[in-house]
């Protein structure tokens, strides 16, 4: 019987101490996270109760909390809701964050460790808690610009500052606006998130940065980089050209679009073909390179990696072992190259900054209610993609597919621009996806920028990069530069 009893009693007290480490261990180690779920009821009754701190472009706020008379007492507010969503995110009752509203959420509930210090002042003085500002490196006039240009297109724009990695601009194309989630009115709030993600035109996706597309001939400016790089090619050197390219192991050959030889010639420079955007020419070069180097140029300007851990951008993607035909196809942008709009606007920036790829961010700042700064974010630099002498080769020779190319439609008066155009072919069932990439001035580069349109709803034969994504680009530059 006493043996029972110690047996009972011992299991008793490893059961206590086990509550008490697991206990300890949630409060200790994982109290952050669980407080951060969007499922956490308790967590959520609270922080609606708190006057979350707005989020700002410059000194203006686009985010802000508004007293109301309900049990909430705070209402999250979206001025331009469907301008800035796809960079805002939302802030629902039901449905939790997205955005900087989620990956700043500590910061604008005024929870995070880091202002630990104001509450203790807060509680003292008797003060309603408040959160902390989010400031922004967008700028406003190139993120109208952006989203003003896309219109009715189904597509996205980011821009970029290339010196720095800023985010200027961050538009997704359809859009929603994140008041409708935000209300205090839960029917409403429940119809509208059904609605949203009900829609066959996604609007909660963002595109700019979480999904992946063929870039197409954008993407010769990443094989360009690496034939330059390599030591066998100049801009002058001849590249075998013709008008259709037999493929090793296939009897498909890979073909111009125009059914033509590269600018009236077999043999045309790299300089001329990517004047003409010429995929002979670059199917030739990609099969001379091999697939590793061009994996390994792609990936210097940042395929692979995820950025943006303020919006969960995906990596993109170069495929892993692909054979000559498939290296010709990927040297052109097409069999699974896969990229972010982001990544693209990545490339121009990296060739504009000297070959340096700077690291691209979103929180300039955060900053507590009276205005002392938390955090600042410092520009970084991620990768040097190419040397500054092959940038150099690089921006000439986009400038000349701007001035004399398939990109004259980015043309800006007075402005010398550098750009490359690119229309990814898919399904046979629906339509290409348009591109542009750029920046400007060449000469001294202040935004870099990547359109993709997915759908624009014209004729097949009417969809390609310097006719739709062109225009879009030069919209936004335009606005950055102030013209």
């Amino acid at each position: 019987m006493n043996s029972a009893i110690r047996k009972l009693a011992v299991a008793a007290i490893v059961l206590m101490l086990a509550l008490m480490a697991n206990s300890t261990y949630l409060q200790a180690f994982r109290s952050s996270e669980l407080n951060g779920r969007n499922d956490n009821r308790r967590v959520r009754d609270q922080q609606f109760s708190v006057d979350r701190g707005p989020i700002l472009i410059g000194n203006t706020p686009i985010v802000d909390s508004k007293e109301t008379n309900d049990q909430y007492k705070y209402q999250r507010t979206y001025s331009n809701g469907p301008l800035y969503a796809p960079v805002t995110g939302f802030y629902s009752f039901q449905f939790g964050r997205g955005g900087i509203e989620l990956n700043q959420n500590s910061e604008l509930n005024g929870f995070n460790p880091s202002l630990a210090f104001r509450r203790i002042v807060d509680v003292i003085t008797n003060r309603p808690q408040q959160g902390a500002s989010v400031t922004l490196t967008l700028n406003a006039a190139a993120q109208q610009a952006a989203y003003s240009a896309l219109g009715s297109k189904k597509g996205a724009v980011v821009a970029l500052d290339p010196k720095t990695g800023k985010v200027l601009a961050l538009v997704s194309r359809p859009s929603y606006d994140p008041n409708l989630l935000a209300s205090h009115d839960l029917g409403k709030a429940s119809d509208a998130w059904k609605t949203l993600n009900g829609s066959d035109d996604k609007p909660m996706l963002n595109r700019a940065i979480k999904e992946l597309y063929p870039p197409g001939s954008t993407f010769k400016l990443v094989t360009s980089a690496a034939a330059l790089a390599s030591g066998k090619f100049t801009p002058s050197t001849a590249v075998n050209s013709p008008a259709s390219l037999p493929l090793p192991q296939t009897t498909t050959p890979l073909v111009n679009e125009n059914g033509q030889n590269c600018g009236g010639s077999n043999n045309a420079t790299l300089t001329v073909a990517l004047r003409y955007s010429c995929n002979t020419a670059f199917g030739t070069i990609g099969l001379a390179l091999g697939p590793d180097a061009l994996r390994e140029q792609a990936e210097k300007f940042g395929f692979g990696e995820r950025q943006l851990p303020e919006l969960g951008a995906v990596a993109s993607q170069f495929p892993g072992d692909p054979n000559e035909p498939q290296t010709a196809q990927s040297a052109i942008g097409q069999f699974d190259v896969r990229a972010t709009p982001l990544q693209m606007a990545m490339v121009a920036a990296g060739i504009a900054n000297k070959g340096e790829v700077m690291k691209p961010y979103l929180v300039q700042n955060v900053r507590t209610a009276d205005l002392k700064t938390v955090s600042e974010t410092k520009p970084e630099s991620l990768h040097q993609a190419v040397s500054s002498e092959v940038a150099a080769q690089l921006t000439a020779m986009m400038v000349d597919v701007v001035n004399n190319g398939t990109g004259k439609p980015g043309r800006i008066d007075g402005i010398q621009v550098a750009g490359k155009t690119g229309t990814a072919q898919t399904a046979k069932d629906r339509p290409p996806f348009a591109w542009f990439t750029a920046f400007a001035p060449a000469d001294n580069p202040q935004i870099a920028v990547a359109v993709m349109i997915e759908d624009a709803n014209v004729a097949r034969n009417d969809i390609a990069g310097g006719t739709l994504a062109a225009p879009v680009a030069k919209k936004v530059m335009e606005a950055m530069l102030d013209r």
